[in-house]
Order: structure tokens, then sequence, then C-alpha cells
């Protein structure tokens, strides 16, 4: 079940750390957002170091569907009647800009980057479309409005954004990484105010940058209640009809489309993480009924970290922690939202003003209708008698008999048969008892 991009690309090798060394920055986490932020890091001049317990883009990065856009969802009507127009413009000025970013740091990597137009559609709900079009007008920006998408299935209409992306990401990192100041199979097991501890090496350093997807650090910012995790899933198809541009459903259970070359990328079985979903058994109902001929190349899984009002959390790690900078929360898009985050996070590195900056502010309200939803799932997963229980927080974890494996619907953690970690905020393995 590894995705085409791990089939298809060859990432650099690093040698772990071993000794005590000394660094300005140091970025704990080797997924997208951990690299950009070390190649900027390293372009500014700045004294960085990179960890990473595994090798790098071994995380959520190899999962991703690949699109590069600032379309997130319906989200722009959302913050404009919550946020407010000028939070909504600062949300929409960042993405676009990650995306140019994208555009111009792509001009000499071989990655099969593509130009194309992204779609957000609705089977059901063409009001919801254009409040999205309306919203997007009245902070600048004029989409494109597709009376009938492109797609073999029924829609009422879909919202679109010109000059947005798709490409190959690992051959990206791949060449990103390139003489970057990383080491791998450099696990972190204690965290202090200024030193890391792994098993061979010790790290003194004055400010630090979590990159890890799902924050590690339990006892500051309350990130265990302000977010859940999401799994999708996703098949790639060859011998079915070409998607000439991006598609993804403005319901978080419908389908995503995309092509990478001759194969199509249908997304979608969505659903909480140690909750049932439909998976790949829905995606390929919808495989077989409206492409009948078309033959499953490839298969994988990916995970989401969700907020409660569905914007980032790019910022100070808290109030109380000065020189530690996080980047999360990235609710389904990951492209665009790491870019994002490595500038903001590179400007306050380098004690620069970024006018975007307050609407990821991580410390905003957390007083949202899903903290209460969160709240909820936890304490009924901690109630809950099990003697198979996740070291995070001590949930019940949940057998998921799609992907063999036993998961934690409060924060998402993941372990194999074995109870080695796949997905954090479990910071090791599980000793409980097997299946």
């Amino acid at each position: 079940m590894n995705s085409i991009w791990t089939e298809t690309a060859k990432m650099p090798k690093f040698k772990p750390l071993e000794g005590e060394v000394h660094t300005d920055v140091l970025i704990i986490g080797g997924g997208i957002t951990g690299l950009l932020c070390a190649h900027f890091l390293e372009k500014s001049g700045v004294e960085y170091l990179l960890v990473e317990g595994r090798t790098i883009c071994s995380g959520i990065t190899k999962n991703t569907t690949a699109k590069i856009t600032a379309q997130h969802g319906l989200i722009y009507s959302d913050l404009l009647k919550n946020a407010g127009p000028e939070r909504a413009r600062m949300y929409l000025e960042a993405n676009l800009k990650a995306v140019e970013n994208y555009y111009e740091l792509c001009q000499n990597i071989d990655c099969d980057f593509e130009e194309r137009t992204n779609y957000v559609y609705s089977t059901v709900d063409r009001h919801k479309l254009e409040q999205e079009t309306d919203a997007l007008e009245k902070i600048g920006y004029s989409p494109l409005f597709q009376e009938k998408a492109n797609l073999p299935i029924a829609t009422v209409g879909a919202v679109g954004f010109t000059r947005q992306a798709q490409f190959h990401p690992l051959k990206f990192l791949a060449a990103i990484a390139q003489g970057l100041k990383i080491h791998e199979h450099t696990f972190v097991t204690k965290l202090s105010e200024d030193t890391a501890v792994t098993e061979n090496a010790r790290i003194t350093f004055q400010r630090v940058i979590f990159a890890t997807h799902f924050p590690i650090d339990n006892k500051h910012g309350l990130y265990f209640l302000k977010m859940y995790q999401h799994r999708s899933y996703v098949i790639a198809l060859e011998n079915a009809a070409s998607i000439t541009e991006m598609y993804v459903d403005e319901d978080k259970k419908g389908l995503s489309f995309r092509n990478y070359g001759e194969l199509l990328l249908m997304g979608g079985g969505a659903h909480r993480t140690g909750k049932r979903g439909g998976d790949w058994q829905e995606l390929r109902e919808y495989a077989a009924k409206y492409y009948p001929q078309a033959k499953e190349r490839y298969c994988w899984a990916t995970q989401d970290c969700i907020p409660l009002d569905n914007v980032p959390y790019i910022g100070l790690y808290a109030k109380s922690m000065p020189q530690c900078f996080v980047a999360t929360g990235y609710h389904k898009w990951g492209m665009s939202t790491a870019m994002t985050a490595a500038m903001l996070l590179t400007d306050r590195i380098l004690g620069r003003d970024n006018p975007h900056s307050e609407v990821f502010c991580p410390s905003r309200s957390i007083w949202k209708p899903q903290l209460l939803i969160n709240c909820a799932e936890s304490a009924v997963n901690l109630l809950t008698p099990t003697t198979r229980r996740c070291p995070h927080l001590g949930c019940a974890l949940k057998w998921n008999e799609a992907e063999h494996s036993w998961d934690c619907s409060c924060h998402g953690s993941r372990f194999d048969v074995q109870g080695g970690l796949i997905d954090n905020p479990a910071n090791g393995d599980w000793k409980g008892p097997k299946k």
C-alpha cells in the first residue's frame, strides 16, 4: 500500500546524529514543512539542524494527493462570516503567495510540475458555491464558476481558482533536501527548554520548530484538545478517463480527483481516525461504477490534523514557550500550508514582520463547537474499558480492519499489529497486548 510517489522517487539518505552539538534553530520533523523551513533558513544563512526520527518524507508527506492550491474547500465564506474580511484576505494572500513560491522553486526541479485550475464542486448544494463565489469577490479574488464539472458524477456546479498546480512531491523534496543539514534516524526522546536528547546525541539550541505533523509536547498549547485527526484514502486507476483539472467535493466525505500522467488519482472514503469509514472499498465501488474498464495500480491512505476553526496553527507554540514554534492543523491542504508555514516561521526566526501571521496564530480563541466534540470523544474513549490503550494520553485503541492497525480516535495515534508506532502524537511504541 505504498503511494505512487514512494514507488517512483529515490530519496537522499542522511546519517544519524552523534555526540554533543549546538545549533541556533533545531527543526524536529523531516516532512515537507521541516524541509522547506530548512531550505529557507539555509538560504538566509541561519544556523540550523533538522532531525528526523525515521527517514525524511516517510510520514504523512509521502501520502498526499499533491495538489498545490490556495482553494481549501469552501473556506472563504466561512472565514468572511466568522473572522471578518481582513483575516479572510490574509488567509487568501498567504496561500496565493505559497502557490507562487512553488512556481518559482519548481522552475529548475524535475518534479512533474504542471499548472492546473483547481475546482471545488458540490453534488447537492449550489447555494454554498454561490456564497463562496460572493465571499471571494468581496475579498478581492475573482473565481471561475463552472456550471457542470468535468466529472463522471452529477454536480450542481464548481468554483475554480486558476494558476494552481500539481506535482510529484517526493521528486521535489528530494531535490530540496540536497545539501541541507539533516540527520535521519535521530529520534528525540527527551526535550527541555534548550536541549533535545536522542539515542546517540545531545543537542542544545536557542530556538526550535516543531514540524512533526501533530505536536509532541502535551504540556503546552492544548493541541490535543484543539485538533483531531482524519483519515482518507486514494486509489490510482489505469485506463480511466482523463480529468484535465483538479477537483474536490465541498463535502468532507466526497471525492477528490486529479491525474498523474496516465493515471487517475481518486480520493475519498474519509472518516475520523479510530472510527469506521468508507476507506478503499468505497472508492473501489465508485471506480467499478464510473470507470468499469479501469485497473487499480496503487492504493494508499493519509491522515490530516483538523483544527477547531479550519485554519492551521502556525507560529509561537505557546505563550509560555517564547523560543518554540509550531506548524500543524493543515486541514487536508498540506502542500500550500507547508509553504505558508515555512515562510511565516522563517520570518519569525529572522525577526521580520509578516502581514499574514495573525490569522494563523496558535493562541487564538479555542471556544468553537468542535472543541466540545473533541472533549466528548476523549471522555468516551478514556472511559472505554479495554487493555489496549494509547501511550499518548491513555485513550482506548480501536482495531482498523481495513489497514490492520490499532488506532486512537481521541488524537489519531496509530500502531501496527506488533505495537510499533505508525502515526503520532504518541512518542513511542505501544506495549500492550496484541490482536
